[in-house]
């Protein structure tokens, strides 16, 4: 089968780490058939349904959008299948494709995932990288298969994670590189030019899907651990821990150096340069630079120590 220079393509995603492959196959030659995301989800006080970002993206450019709960349901396969794409593109979809999917388009299915595979297969490979200390991670583009990230894979490029790096910024730089990878792997892919090569799977870890009790920190652990936690679990679940039975979110958090004679969860006035408030752990101390209390505005460390009386001497729960 001759395969066109701008390609008949269905596009699966649903989260805002989607967006930006989506916009790149838009304002690319191919043409996007269908975009396929997650069905809407209730969220916020009223329980509203919101519809995924994939979603609201695709009805701007006038792209039908399809929101199946269960894709390898026969009916859906038939629907799918009628499309007739040339390629699919996944990129947090959501879902794992089966077989009978996976052998609609020609030229298969290209997905972009945001780490260095066989490093961090699964559901949650950005924070799983900053909660490990990972000096680096990267983008993938690779041929699904029907296992878990455990397809051949086509490109990779990686970049440094930096100190202050959180998911929300990790996962904006990663979505823009694999987007470009995307584009400039579809070119030689179409013309037979590039060879898959299989994943080592001795090397593989993996990643399952965050839970909001997860954000909670544990005071004995250490502060370079509890340090990346914030980061990692930013912007969801967050982290918390409580403050006179109110839940208190630690939005930013530095690691610091121990000071000794200090108890876990025993908050430290003025623990290093620029930080008014800190929190020592089982191994040094942790800086709160903003926090947001139970029913309140954000705040810096030094507006809540100052707003907070008996903060200073406080044991949080560890």
């Amino acid at each position: 089968m001759l395969i066109s220079g701008s390609m008949r393509i269905v596009f699966l995603g649903t989260p805002q780490f989607a967006v930006p492959v989506l916009q790149a196959l838009l304002a690319s030659p191919h043409q996007v058939a269908a975009a396929y995301t997650q069905p809407d989800r209730p969220s916020g006080r009223g329980r509203h349904a919101i519809p995924p970002p994939v979603k609201r993206l695709a009805l701007e450019h006038g792209v039908p959008v399809a929101q199946p709960r269960r894709l390898r349901a026969p009916e859906e396969v038939a629907r799918l299948r009628e499309l007739a794409p040339e390629l699919m593109v996944v990129a947090a979809f959501g879902q794992i494709l089966s077989q009978e999917v996976l052998d609609i388009p020609p030229l298969g299915v290209l997905n972009v995932h945001p780490s260095l595979l066989p490093r961090h297969r699964g559901a949650t490979p950005i924070p799983a990288a900053i909660l490990a200390g990972d000096a680096e991670t990267g983008a993938t583009i690779m041929l699904l298969d029907a296992g878990m990230d455990t397809g051949p894979l086509l490109r990779q490029e990686r970049i440094p994670i930096g100190p202050a790096d959180t998911t929300a910024s990790l996962g904006e730089r990663l979505s823009a590189l694999g987007a470009r990878l995307l584009l400039e792997s579809i070119p030689p892919w179409a013309a037979g030019q590039i060879q898959p090569q299989p994943q080592d799977s001795s090397k593989a870890t993996y990643c399952k899907p965050l839970a909001k009790e997860e954000g909670e920190l544990d005071w004995k652990q250490p502060a370079v651990t509890l340090g990346r936690r914030v980061r990692a679990l930013d912007p969801w679940p967050g982290t918390f821990t409580r403050w006179q039975g109110k839940l208190l979110k630690v939005l930013e958090a530095r690691p610091l150096p121990s000071q000794p004679g200090l108890a876990p969860g025993q908050v430290v006035a003025h623990p290093g340069k620029g930080l008014a408030a800190g929190v020592a752990t089982g191994d040094g101390i942790l800086g709160l630079l903003r926090v947001q209390l139970e029913g309140k505005r954000p705040l810096t460390g030094e507006e809540f120590l100052r707003g907070q009386r008996g903060f200073q001497r406080a044991l949080l729960p560890s």
